[in-house]
């Protein structure tokens, strides 16, 4: 008898491998999403300084700050929706776990956690796709006017 209970775990690890890869890729996801975050941070930082240093060039810094402030809501809603699904993924392993060891049937929650966090995960990738729309459609590459700030 307890070579089935071994064997039972051990399938369980085995079902539990792909989750777990698929952890490791949206913690890189994560890893990207804040760092774009902090640089948009960085920059809104800079500009507001420019404000009390460049007050004619205020209405430009306005607008760019706005541009900004999407930006971040848009990254800060990608790593909402990424980090939910993250948990909804630990979830799903958790069950695998839970219910191989209390014997029960595991197929619909995991299933509907798993498409939970697939939802998740897509909604999460097109807020962060918008983001960097919006970072390219606003891009400034090339020599600057006399009325650009850096």
């Amino acid at each position: 008898m307890p070579d089935t209970a071994v064997t039972a775990i051990a399938h369980v690890v085995q079902l539990a491998v792909a989750p777990v890869f698929l952890l490791s890729g949206i913690g890189a996801m994560l890893a990207v999403m804040t760092q774009r975050l902090s640089r948009v941070v960085d920059r809104a930082r800079v500009l507001e300084n420019l404000l009390t240093d460049k007050p004619a060039e205020a209405p430009a810094i306005h607008a760019e700050l706005a541009t900004l402030s999407r930006r971040a809501k848009l990254v800060s809603s990608a790593i909402t929706l990424c980090t939910t699904t993250a948990l909804l993924i630990c979830a799903v392993i958790a069950i695998l776990f839970i219910g191989a060891s209390l014997g029960f049937h595991t197929a619909i929650p995991v299933v509907i956690l798993f498409v939970l966090a697939m939802l998740t995960f897509f909604t999460g990738l097109l807020a962060f796709l918008r983001e960097v729309l919006l970072a390219t459609a606003t891009l400034r590459i090339g020599p600057q006017t006399k009325d650009s700030f850096e």
